[in-house]
């Protein structure tokens, strides 16, 4: 579904992802983990068009997307849950959801979609003509997915979703991408620092280390590695 390809992305003049490459299929759940730094929210941001590669491929069923601007990549169905959230705090939980389904035009799709993700994070419901603003943080995390699960996306990048957030809402907030995935069939490209749910919950991965993918193999045997269990699990 998507490809990377000897990508390599800048800030300036400092080199942020050196000759990247990697791939997600259809279907399934992959993680991009390493420390603090090492590129993984570039990655992200690359696919997404806000900070285009210098050099490289990214490939999006075959068709190449690495000169498209953000809003291209969107309309194509990838759609990003950013690092911090970002929702719109002056606009109430409602109209939040409103602007996830903002380039479809199939109402009882967006309804039915509204339906589901209240289901997901049932908080949201009795929350709907709450400013966005005024939300809790892990409330705030559940309506910045439920926003991008209005865009039916085909691919969805999640940046850091339990930064920031109490144990028992992260753990609410890991089973749901689960769910998203085994119940829709929802690819899911996860950046994550928490590498041990991060693996738990992810099929393949990958790890970065200052912009440059060092590993890679199925989420159980890298949690059985022991270099990774060093590095990144605190065994």
């Amino acid at each position: 579904m998507l490809e990377l390809e000897n990508v390599s992305t800048y800030y300036g003049n400092i080199q942020a992802l050196k000759s990247v490459s990697l791939h997600v299929e259809k279907g399934e759940i992959i993680t991009l983990i390493g420390a603090n730094g090492a590129g993984k929210s570039t990655t992200l941001m690359s696919v997404s068009g806000i900070v285009p590669p210098r050099s490289g491929a990214i490939r999006f069923h075959g068709e190449p997307i690495s000169g498209d601007a953000p809003d291209e990549i969107v309309r194509r169905g990838i759609i990003q849950v950013p690092e911090g959230r970002h929702i719109f705090p002056g606009l109430t939980v409602q109209e939040n959801l409103d602007m996830g389904a903002l380039l479809r035009n199939d109402p009882k799709g967006i309804t039915a979609d509204l339906d589901y993700v209240l289901s997901l994070f049932p908080i949201l419901k009795s929350r709907r003509n709450q400013a966005g603003g005024t939300l809790s943080g892990g409330e705030q995390q559940m309506l910045a997915i439920s926003r991008a699960l209005m865009a039916r996306p085909r691919l969805l990048l999640l940046d850091e979703p339990s930064l920031g957030l109490a144990p028992l809402i992260v753990q609410q907030i890991f089973e749901i991408i689960e769910m998203i995935n085994r119940e829709n069939g929802t690819t899911i490209f996860l950046v994550e620092q928490n590498a041990n749910l991060a693996l738990k919950v992810a099929h393949r991965g990958y790890v970065m280390e200052t912009g440059t993918i060092t590993m890679t193999d199925t989420a159980e045997r890298l949690l059985a590695n022991e270099d990774v269990r060093r590095a990144y699990l605190g065994v």
